[in-house]
């Protein structure tokens, strides 16, 4: 329409006035999505944003600004509830604790680091928020039955 306007074309305002009927028109014609996701109770919304809390940390681009919410606790207070009251809604929605949601995507996110980066396994430890490289260690090796540098190894 700019472009338009910028022409010497006679009819010009006729045209962009019809380009902005067009868009008047197709946006009436949009209706919402049948598959909106509208949640019954407050179990429902609670757990909605905190999945979307969960997810903005993600992914991790820099080793210098490590997670910023490791805990169930930690999205308990970003979110205003108490801890307690945070797990049983997602439990009663997802059917599994909310450390299990938080450990599962700190793993998937710890593959994907070790699998698509450079880094050493410290930088990947401060990255995702270990204190120390050993807990990352441990916490990998629980969690998925081998250590960082053989999963990595695997990979290659």
């Amino acid at each position: 329409m700019i472009e338009e306007q910028k022409s010497d074309y006679a009819y010009k305002d006729d045209l962009i006035r019809n380009y902005i009927n067009l868009i008047i028109h197709e946006a009436l014609k949009i209706q919402p999505s049948a598959d909106f996701d509208q949640h019954k109770n407050a179990a429902g919304r609670l757990t909605s944003v905190f999945f979307e809390l969960l997810e903005r940390q993600f992914p991790v681009e820099t080793t210098d600004r490590p997670l910023q919410f490791k805990t169930a606790q930690d999205y308990a207070l970003a979110l205003n509830v108490h801890a307690n009251y945070l797990n049983r809604a997602v439990k009663e929605i997802t059917g599994k604790p909310t450390t299990a949601h938080i450990t599962e995507r700190i793993i998937s996110e710890a593959k994907a680091l070790l699998q698509h980066t450079t880094w050493n396994i410290s930088e990947i430890a401060y990255a995702l928020g270990f204190e120390y490289p050993t807990y990352f260690n441990n916490f990998f090796k629980k969690m998925t039955g081998t250590n960082p540098s053989a999963f990595r190894e695997t990979l290659v």
